[in-house]
């Protein structure tokens, strides 16, 4: 729905984080609450806190066709990147970093319900971790302003394994919700994995009628069972039944330990959150060191099956997520995470677990060419593959770009270049640049004005 720059404020002399959405993509949503709606509410929402654990909104504004919220610029990564690196074996998760992770988030998300806004999709990607040791919460775009007019934000938007049974079944909500998904995070923190999971009707039945295993039942876990309580007590069906608010979950968590969280997480996790780059000097670099080489064919497949539901910005979506998954099943749950309607994401994982039941057979091609596109694809165009012929010319590259602008806008440029690093044969690369169009006929538009332009 958007883009995101780093920025500077030249009047207060500091960086920003400038997030914009096109007014081109203000159309309703299958919630039946437009895009332009929500990210208002995210200005508000956000606006109205002031805390140092919650990300701070500075302004929202509009350029010409362009809505936008400045905020606070974070250095730092998600908590999804510290569970990654986790599973990779490449930092160890202990009690201290479960404690201070999860104390932070608590104390941000009372102070958030004390001003009467209910987050709704707490979940490791919306908490930043910051170069200090710091939690910061954010995307606060579909968060639940008491006494509001957004309220036909349907319960079901959300992320399906962090949502709280009430979610589901329509009822009423409150802040509890955060509690739950709180749990939810707390969980996965001790044991590696989300109470329930599997397609999203199963997980909804689960949440819903089943209670999950506690964390020391599992097996090689026994040492957690100071933890079953509070977590028992956070994923409790009935709102009722759970902490009255973040502060009572908070104490409780700092009883199971025996000790006060700290109040940052560790030196050695947030070292262990910024690889090493090689480089010159031994610079710190941003690039993970997690993510394997995707192929060509494998990316596609997931910028197709994203592209229907988020437009023109799949391509970038993906190859952002693709840096830090290790695995393909981990990247369509990454992807997946990022649609917020109930029925696009189901479509989209049901669309991708199909395609991974074929994907065995095209790999050692897809990483040649892979490994080829990182040195120049110009070079070897005239050796590659018969797939799609001659590479493109100046020419239709340059008519590409004039004719996607027309859809899409100055982003037209940047598409364009990354569909011929992508796909550097003809055929391929107008192939590759329709899919950023999810509008069928304006695709096939574009497909065969292409394909008239002589070679």
């Amino acid at each position: 729905m958007g883009v995101v720059y780093r920025g500077f404020d030249p009047d207060i002399r500091r960086e920003v984080a400038l997030k914009t959405m096109r007014t081109v993509a203000d159309g309703p949503s299958e919630s039946g609450v437009s895009a332009g709606a929500r990210f208002r509410n995210e200005a508000q929402a956000a606006g109205r806190l002031r805390h140092p654990g919650i990300v701070g909104v500075y302004d929202y504004g509009r350029d010409g066709d362009i809505h936008f919220i400045a905020m606070e610029y974070v250095r730092g990564h998600t908590l999804s990147r510290y569970l990654l690196q986790a599973k990779a074996g490449q930092l160890d998760i202990d009690d201290n970093d479960v404690a201070s992770i999860i104390g932070q988030l608590l104390e941000a998300l009372h102070h958030a319900h004390e001003q009467g806004v209910w987050h709704r999709d707490v979940k490791p990607s919306n908490m930043l971790l910051t170069q200090e040791g710091k939690v910061k919460v954010s995307d606060f775009g579909i968060a639940r302003i008491e006494s509001a007019d957004l309220t036909q934000v349907t319960t079901l938007i959300g992320t399906p394994m962090y949502m709280a049974p009430e979610q589901f079944q329509g009822k009423p909500i409150d802040r509890r919700v955060d509690l739950y998904a709180s749990g939810v995070v707390l969980y996965q923190m001790l044991t590696g994995h989300t109470p329930f999971s599997g397609p999203v009707e199963t997980m909804m039945y689960k949440a819903v009628h089943e209670a999950p295993l506690l964390p020391s039942q599992l097996a090689g876990l026994e040492r957690l069972a100071p933890y079953d309580e509070v977590v028992a007590r956070a994923l409790a069906k009935q709102p009722g039944d759970r902490f009255d608010d973040a502060l009572q979950f908070r104490d409780a968590l700092n009883a199971a330990i025996g000790r006060l969280h700290p109040d940052a997480v560790s030196n050695a996790t947030i070292t262990a959150l910024l690889p090493q780059r090689s480089g010159a000097g031994g610079e710190r670099g941003t690039t993970s060191n997690l993510a394997p080489v995707f192929d060509d064919t494998t990316m596609t497949a997931a910028i197709n099956a994203l592209v229907r539901h988020v437009g023109p910005m799949a391509q970038v979506m993906v190859r952002r997520a693709a840096r830090d998954c290790p695995d393909l099943p981990t990247l369509h749950a990454r992807l997946a995470e990022q649609l917020s309607d109930p029925a696009a994401r189901q479509a989209f994982l049901s669309q991708t677990s199909a395609a991974r039941t074929g994907t065995g057979t095209g790999t050692g091609t897809g990483t040649g060419t892979g490994t080829g596109t990182a040195t120049g694809t110009a070079t070897g165009t005239a050796t590659g593959t018969a797939v799609g012929g001659a590479a493109p010319s100046a020419a239709m590259l340059d008519a590409a770009q004039r004719l996607l602008a027309q859809q899409l806008g100055p982003i037209a440029q940047v598409l364009v270049k990354k569909a011929l690093a992508a796909a550097p044969q003809r055929e391929a690369f107008i192939t590759k640049l329709a899919a950023a169009l999810d509008d069928p006929v304006a695709r096939q538009r574009l497909t065969d004005a292409l394909r008239r332009l002589p070679p």
